[in-house]
């Protein structure tokens, strides 16, 4: 009615009240759309670099960001190859002091193709962030690069210009544009491939939605590609398969791993009339089940965006060096200018030759090698130092946001307990007993049997074959050993069968500490209770006394019940807990923390916690959990000790410490070296800095930056 009213959603027209349709000639817009990490704002059509910080950006599309190579980390890695190869030579000719015009015509021809190819893509972010006014590393590097390179060039073709008597005194630096270009090329490719595994997250997370689902037709199943599924769709759920698609059961009863969305470990049955989730793993029972949410409707999929969106919102940090840079770059462009211009007209003669190399002098010593090397240095010696410790670290912005952390969110399963059901309890405490219960769970599909029948076996226990088994989903077993009758359930399971229940106290005792009782009844007679619990992991109490001591707070989020979250909480002594936590949730209350002032760190191992995971401050993964959490957070706990976040945070501060130390010797070289190149002191004492020297310099620099980068091999964590 009215053809002017358009909207991206359902619902009425504002004009008429008329229900909204969809246009039939409409085309969703399918373009990839490309943004920069550090700069959201920065959005086009196109793969390219940042005119603001010079960093590649990336499809915003969480499919095809999963779908798509890494073109760039190709290309710098071919590029490292090539570039590395022919700086070599350069180097170990300029290391042995061959000073002959043989030897500099060769280091002129293998480093050209290194600085103006290899170097190609640092000296074009470096022209825009000139253009741009967005000051950063690319702007130093490839300053520094240049000058060394066309100081070296013009003093290989024009040796004239220079006050030198003989042109192979005239200093070169070749090695140098040569060595920084391999060094820059380095860190691009590790950081490349750290970027790289935001994609490997999605995939790991698409790869949970089976490939096929079977329909069933009057004629028979069939099956179909995941995609051509559709509501209404009746479709069959095979004993070990993944469900395809949300849906609710309406033929069958099975138990179903449900630990990528709840992080629960125990399977949890499911009769018709209960809802099943898409990519949820089915236990030892067949069901048939209709599809009620397909494709970006269900919950893996929503999980999916969850963590592409969360994964983009986080900004990467800007480094120390790159926020200086703001200032250092002009100041350094500022004082060569002027360098050059007082010589030239105030200077001795020939004033050319002395402006040149004392113009050259400052930018030299300027160059960034020191400070391009002070935090990756320190990185790098930290992550193997955490390596050690087992603490894998991902990436520097981890590291160092892992500084300011005030507050640690936990999941309960898996990270503060060990994850897997075990028998905690058995009142009375008597073997033949547990023999007779284990006997009957042997035959059962639930997940908590599987407990039982283990300690029993743990025990050395030999268990009966059982008659007459009875399972009724949600209350208990029965069956016959060695002909007794043997009844294990819950207390209104029991009644139905006029068995007083006389462990009732001890079992509520047991379900008031967050374990899940069984009353046992033998010959119709209450016998006694069985519990079962995951168990707290041993070195839990001790990592929360470190994380205490070290001021933080501890939040546990978990989709387990309040009253095993509260028992658990109580236990541990922890400062607040939040049972029923879905992944939507988690990552809610991640966010408000965050906006409330917290630097957050989750700790978590499931792929339900995969999306706060990714929008934390920080995120750790424990090494024994999923695939998918690994690659989301930005650290990993090898041996999922809770231990190790105590471990990383004294690594970061230590690392942090480090680093400050590092840039402070690099900007201290500068601080004074640079009024020496620009010839501060040869009015008084008639001292210059030969570019030379200031290559000297520039080297020192280097050297107290990685000498104090590798005192972290010993920090105590």
């Amino acid at each position: 009615m009215c053809p002017g009213v358009e909207s991206d959603v359902p619902g009425d027209c504002p004009k008429c009240g008329m229900a909204l349709e969809r246009n039939p000639a409409w085309q969703p817009d399918t373009r990839t759309i490309y943004t920069c990490p550090m700069h959201p704002e920065v959005q086009q059509d196109h793969p390219g670099d940042c005119p603001k910080c010079g960093m590649a950006i990336e499809a915003k599309s969480v499919a095809a960001d999963a779908g798509e190579e890494n073109a760039e980390l190709g290309e710098m890695t071919r590029r490292l190859w090539i570039a590395a190869a022919l700086a070599l030579p350069v180097f170990v000719l300029a290391m042995l002091h061959i000073e002959n015009a043989p030897s500099r015509w060769v280091q002129f021809a293998l480093s050209t193709p290194v600085v103006l190819w290899a170097g190609a893509p640092f000296f074009r972010r470096g022209w825009r962030s000139l253009l741009s006014r967005h000051f950063n590393m690319w702007t130093l590097i490839s300053i520094g690069v240049g000058a060394a390179w066309v100081f070296s060039a013009i003093a290989m073709l024009a040796p004239q210009l220079f006050p030198q008597q003989h042109h192979d005194a005239v200093p070169i630096y070749f090695e140098a544009a040569a060595v920084i270009i391999v060094l820059v090329l380095v860190g691009q490719v590790l950081e490349l491939r750290a970027r790289a595994r935001t994609g490997s997250a999605i995939k790991a997370l698409l790869d949970l939605a089976p490939p096929i689902a079977r329909r069933v037709r009057d004629s028979g199943d069939e099956e179909i590609p995941l995609s051509e599924v559709s509501v209404g769709d009746v479709l069959r759920v095979r004993p070990g398969d993944k469900v395809p698609v949300d849906g609710e059961i309406t033929e069958g009863r099975s138990s179903l791993d449900e630990s990528m969305i709840t992080g629960e470990s125990m399977p949890v049955a499911k009769a018709p009339g209960d809802a099943v989730t898409g990519g949820t793993v089915n236990g030892t029972g067949g069901f048939v089940m209709r599809a009620s949410r397909v494709g970006s409707d269900t919950l893996l999929a929503r999980i999916v965006h969850l963590v592409g969106e969360a994964q983009r919102s986080r900004a990467p940090i800007q480094g120390l060096a790159d926020r200086v840079a703001g200032l250092f770059v002009p100041a350094v462009l500022l004082v060569a200018v002027l360098t050059f211009a007082l010589w030239l007209t105030l200077g001795p003669e020939p004033r050319l030759a002395h402006a040149i190399v004392n113009a050259v002098a400052v930018l030299i010593i300027a160059c960034p090698c020191a400070l391009g090397l002070a935090t990756p240095m320190s990185i790098m010696v930290g992550v193997g130092r955490g390596a050690q410790a087992g603490v894998l670290i991902k990436s520097a912005e981890a590291l160092e946001r892992l500084a300011k952390v005030t507050t640690v969110v936990v999941d309960k399963t898996g990270t503060l307990t060990e994850g897997r059901p075990r028998l905690t309890e058995i009142i009375p405490t008597d073997d033949e007993l547990l023999r007779l219960v284990a006997s009957v769970e042997r035959g059962s599909e639930h997940p908590l049997a599987a407990a039982i029948v283990e300690a029993a076996q743990e025990r050395g226990l030999k268990l009966d074959a059982v008659e007459s088994f009875e399972s009724v989903t949600g209350r208990g077993v029965v069956g016959r050993v060695a002909g007794r009758e043997v009844v294990i359930g819950n207390a209104a399971f029991l009644d139905e069968r006029g068995i007083a229940g006389a462990f009732a106290d001890q079992a509520a005792t047991l379900q008031e500490r967050g374990q899940t009782a069984m009353l046992v009844a033998l010959d119709g007679k209450a016998a006694g209770v069985v519990a079962v619990a995951d168990p707290i992991k041993a070195s839990t109490r001790e990592a929360i006394r470190e994380l205490h001591a070290l001021g933080l707070k501890i939040l546990v989020l978990t989709g387990d019940n309040a009253r095993t979250a509260n028992a658990v909480a109580r236990e541990l002594g922890l400062d607040s807990v939040e049972a029923d936590a879905t992944p939507a949730t988690k990552l809610d209350r991640v966010r408000s923390l965050r906006a409330g002032g917290e630097h957050v760190a989750m700790a978590g191992d499931g792929v339900n916690d995969a999306p706060a995971l990714a929008e934390a401050d920080v995120g750790i993964a424990m090494g024994t959990g999923t695939d998918v959490a690994m690659q989301t957070a930005g650290i990993t706990l090898v041996k999922g000790d809770l231990r190790g976040i105590a471990r990383a945070i004294h690594l970061s501060r230590a690392t942090l410490r480090n680093i400050r130390q590092n840039l402070a010797f690099a900007f201290l070289y500068n601080a004074l070296g640079i009024p020496v190149a620009a010839g501060l002191l040869y009015p008084v004492f008639g001292l210059l800095l030969s570019p030379m020297l200031a290559g000297v310099a520039m080297s020192l620099s280097s050297v107290s930056v990685v000498a104090n980068a590798l005192r972290l091999r010993r920090a105590a964590i």
